[in-house]
């Protein structure tokens, strides 16, 4: 977790940067960024953990640097990705699948990451480095994406 001023100072960046239009009807919720690639998540509950395993793998291989998981009007988390969710160490947090609310993972600067909409049902992963990783694994789970940018 993190303190309030840097939580808020985070979501301001993810607004003004990301254009976040939290809409239950509109639809993409963010201005997906130039080389972004948006999926539908037609997974079952059974690839939700192959989804999440996809995408820890990717964050751990293309970032090198700490990342914020977001969790749309609740606590979010600040994390390095090398020291969570390994034998001995403290759980990964958070989910990429939107269950109910928007999820985010994302570097401080916003270059990279994914965004999770719960009613477009869509995860949209965005920064060179990391749709690099994730792009053909994800195309393997998911399917042809939706967008690109």
């Amino acid at each position: 977790m993190f303190d309030q001023a840097e939580y808020d100072e985070v979501w301001r960046r993810v607004y003004r940067r990301l254009d976040f239009r939290p809409s239950t009807s509109a639809f993409p919720g963010i201005a997906e960024p130039p080389g972004s690639v948006t999926w539908h998540l037609n997974v079952g509950e059974d690839g939700v953990d192959g989804l999440q395993s996809v995408i820890i793998a990717g964050l751990r291989e293309g970032v090198g640097e700490e990342l914020y998981w977001l969790d749309w009007q609740h606590v979010g988390y600040r994390f390095d990705p090398d020291r969570v969710g390994r034998p001995g160490q403290p759980r990964w947090p958070g989910h990429v699948y939107p269950d109910g609310d928007y999820f985010l993972y994302v570097t401080r600067d916003l270059r990279l990451g994914t965004f999770g909409h719960p009613w477009e049902h869509t995860l949209c992963v965005f920064g060179e480095s990391l749709v690099a990783q994730v792009e053909q694994p994800l195309i393997a789970l998911l399917g042809r994406p939706v967008r690109r940018s």
